[in-house]
């Protein structure tokens, strides 16, 4: 078929159009030719995160292959632009990320416990963390073989009171216990501890019931001296400093957080601090640095080495030594790794003779990371970490911020003081803002003054009491610490006023619902895109931001949560504040359902609502949602109830919530959630103003640590459809 002149010309101009929009993409990518490699580690860890989203089997391979497909069909279609070479790197990367950790959950498979059980067992004791500030001691066992039925590698809970002298990594030891499968996320949004679990090779949890006996101390061998004399420094520490500020100097050189008092814990998370309470980037900054500064001081006093030897690579190596001590020290803990690898690649460029630190080698330590540790990208420590770094250093490379920080000659002190301040208050600043949004994602809360407290505390912490800690455990060896323990135990005192001062300022932190997956996507996008380009192309990174934002200032806030075991359903009421089924209930359920509510307003009690009626063992309650009125009814005790009043209570409501299994003759008009309706679909979270229920089961889907556990079956549940505006 022939076209016609005028179907030329449009085909021509439509052309024309492609071409110059296609030249204009690869102009761009040109001028941004030095920043595409930064994007290897961003399309590897959104491969990473898509398979975490995606709930099927069948979904995470349409995702590879898709993703296979369009990096081949780039290559094949480019004609080798820049652009096509871009696409199909990036699509490839995505493909790779989805495929290493599919990869990595199937290899790490380990039995999981089936259901709860009470036993009677002989473990060896694999690690040991003691949490003085809860009275607990949390160990990491492996049973001896022979003990059926219980899984290769468990965490138990022991009180400090059933706790035997003695038991050490290594040890033996035999106790009773009762033991349940890993938890999965108790409402949709709450902390989800069976994936950890999996990626951990923990196949159940649980807490000893009777005094652990020690049936064989630990064999002599690095690892187990290695632990007992991280175990006897942490003791050491927190003898010398008594209370808190022992709980924080022993976190700071040994990464044992067990000690600090949990107000003081929620102190330093309300004020932006507690990024301080573990061994992170910052600590191993401090140790590392100072470490090369000392060596360098030292070699340089002898003027002949010199003149002779590459004194910068010698420190360099120096602190690589330090590093990897304090790693070990601390117990070489994920996070504390993937620090300890970044900080050895800043020295390795270091010794190279590049920059010490630049958006490359933060690519490059991430990168590493997420080949050995792929679940880490969903985490929050290596969120928190990477974009604190990414932030500081995309700041520093901006010319217009490297001009006005820059010192000037003949420039006075007061001026130089001030210059600094205004760079570290910037800094704290900009941080601040790349750190909320994950804040607010994981743990719905962030710091509101997080920047200014950070502008004191992170200087006290790495210049003041870092250093006089290690000088004290250094005159220790002489008996003469004690005056450096007093001025640490000083600071240590400011560091906690001052946290504690800001969490109770008014408007300390911000509190956020359940930010939707989506929205915290779009936000981590917009913020890559500002921080990794440097021309114009840059600016777009606003608009999936601000979008982001906004999607996660108005998504709508669950009116109903229910626990997946049935016993606990929390209501968020038309001021935002919390009602609870049942008044007993712990501190953990309680804080729960507040932050997932946006609130830490204190609870109220469900018979305290309008229109509520209560006994002990039902609560009727009428609620208005969505233009209706809804009927709640729900049982709070294990008692049974007249089967006839039950019957008849369960026709009058929209939503019957149990933890009991109720009789076939229960029909609700809408939601009936009894135990084995919770079975199949975890916790919900129910949206009365638009009628739509979330499942744990939803996300958790097909993945492996679900498929494993018979005991949450947490198979895609029937829900009723969303009712009608006459019901």
């Amino acid at each position: 078929m022939e076209l016609s002149p005028g179907q030329t010309g449009a085909a021509g101009r439509a052309r024309a159009a492609l071409g110059r929009v296609a030249g204009d993409v690869e102009s761009l990518l040109e001028a941004e030719r030095e920043q595409l490699p930064l994007w290897i580690p961003a399309a590897l860890g959104a491969g990473i995160a898509a398979w975490f989203a995606l709930p099927r089997a069948v979904e995470w391979a349409a995702l590879i292959l898709a993703s296979a497909g369009i990096s081949l069909a780039a290559l094949a279609m480019g004609r080798g632009g820049r652009a096509a070479r871009a696409a199909a790197i990036a699509a490839g990367c995505v493909a790779l990320g989805a495929a290493l950790i599919w990869a990595r959950a199937e290899r790490v498979a380990a039995p999981v416990l089936g259901r709860p059980m009470v036993a009677t067992f002989t473990a060896r004791v694999v690690d040991l963390d003691r949490l003085p500030a809860r009275g607990a001691v949390r160990l990491v066992l492996a049973p001896e073989r022979g003990e059926g039925g219980l899984p290769p590698r468990f965490r138990l809970s022991v009180d400090e009171e059933n706790m035997a002298d003695g038991v050490a990594p290594g040890a033996r030891i035999r106790v009773r216990a009762r033991l349940v499968p890993p938890p999965t996320a108790a409402v949709p949004g709450a902390y989800d501890f069976a994936p950890v679990a999996w990626f951990q090779r923990i196949g159940a949890t649980g807490r000893a019931l009777d005094p652990v006996v020690l049936e064989a101390p630990a064999v002599a061998d690095w690892r187990t001296r290695l632990a007992s004399w991280r175990i006897g420094l942490s003791r050491h520490i927190q003898a010398a400093l008594p209370d808190a500020e022992g709980g924080i100097a022993a976190a700071l050189a040994t990464g044992d957080t067990g000690a600090i008092p949990e107000d003081d814990n929620e102190a330093m998370r309300r004020a932006g601090l507690a990024h301080l309470l573990s061994v992170s980037g910052l600590h191993l900054t401090a140790v590392v640095g100072a470490t090369m500064v000392m060596a360098l001081r030292l070699l340089a006093l002898w003027p002949g080495l010199a003149l002779r030897a590459p004194l910068v690579l010698i420190a360099a190596a120096a602190g690589a030594l330090a590093g990897i001590a304090y790693t070990l020290m601390t117990g070489a803990e994920v996070p504390t790794v993937r620090s300890c690898v970044a900080a050895l690649l800043v020295l390795l460029g270091i010794a190279l003779g590049r920059d010490a630190m630049t958006l490359r080698l933060v690519a490059a330590g991430a990168l590493v990371v997420m080949l050995l540790w792929p679940e880490a990208v969903i985490g929050p420590s290596f969120q928190l970490s990477f974009a604190a770094i990414i932030a500081i250093v995309a700041l520093g490379d901006q010319p217009l911020v490297r001009a006005r920080l820059a010192a000037r000659e003949g420039e006075g002190r007061g001026r130089r003081i001030a210059r600094a301040l205004a760079g570290l208050l910037l800094t704290g600043l900009v941080v601040e803002a790349a750190l909320a949004p994950i804040a607010l994602y994981h743990f719905h809360r962030a710091g509101l003054y997080g920047a200014l407290a950070n502008i004191v505390a992170i200087p006290l912490t790495t210049f003041v009491v870092m250093p006089l800690e290690a000088g004290a455990l250094l005159l220790d060896a002489i008996g003469l610490g004690g005056p450096l323990w007093w001025l640490a135990g000083q600071g240590l005192r400011l560091l906690l006023g001052l946290a504690h001062l800001v969490a109770a300022m008014p408007g300390a932190s911000a509190m956020l619902p359940a930010m939707p997956g989506g929205a915290f996507a779009l936000v981590v996008g917009g913020g890559l895109w500002l921080a990794l380009w440097r021309t114009r192309l840059r600016r777009w990174g606003l608009a999936p931001l601000i979008l982001g934002m906004a999607w996660a200032a108005v998504a709508p806030v669950p009116a109903l949560l229910v626990t997946g075991d049935g016993r606990h359903m929390a209501m968020r009421t038309a001021d935002g504040r919390v009602a609870l089924l049942r008044a007993r209930v712990g501190d953990y359920v309680q804080d729960m359902f507040g932050e997932l509510a946006g609130t830490d307003e204190t609870a109220l009690a469900f018979e305290t609502l309008p229109g509520a009626l209560c006994n002990a063992d039902l609560c009727a309650a009428t609620i208005r949602r969505g233009g209706r009125n809804w009927r709640l009814l729900a049982t709070r005790s294990a008692y049974p109830v007249a089967i006839g009043a039950l019957v008849r209570a369960c026709r009058e409501a929209d939503i019957v919530v149990s933890d009991r299994r109720l009789p076939r003759t229960c029909t609700p008009r809408w939601l009936k959630a009894d135990r084995p309706f919770l079975a199949r679909t975890g916790g919900l979270a129910i949206d009365l103003d638009r009628g739509l229920v979330r499942t744990v089961a939803e996300r958790a889907g097909e993945h492996p640590w679900t498929a494993t556990n018979p005991e949450n079956e947490m198979t895609a549940a029937r829900l009723p459809a969303r009712p009608s505006a006459h019901q």
